[in-house]
């Protein structure tokens, strides 16, 4: 699993809306979708780096381009 450290929840959702994906439901928890994939994201700053790299993960995104986007 990789890690992405130091990443808050801001950064994500701007990182992931650049990728494709719409936020969809807030709440506790952020649910973005591209269509095909919903991501949740925790509203926590800043998010656990094992928790962001699974989100990265599940967004079907390697590690490299997610830091692009950020």
């Amino acid at each position: 699993m990789p890690r992405i450290p130091g990443v808050n929840h801001h950064r994500a959702i701007r990182a992931l809306g650049k990728a494709g994906f719409r936020i969809i439901r807030q709440g506790k928890h952020i649910t973005m979708s591209d269509g095909a994939r919903n991501v949740y994201l925790p509203r926590q700053n800043p998010i656990d780096p094992f928790t962001m790299g699974a989100i990265v993960q599940s967004a079907g995104l390697t590690v490299e381009q997610f830091r692009e986007l950020l």
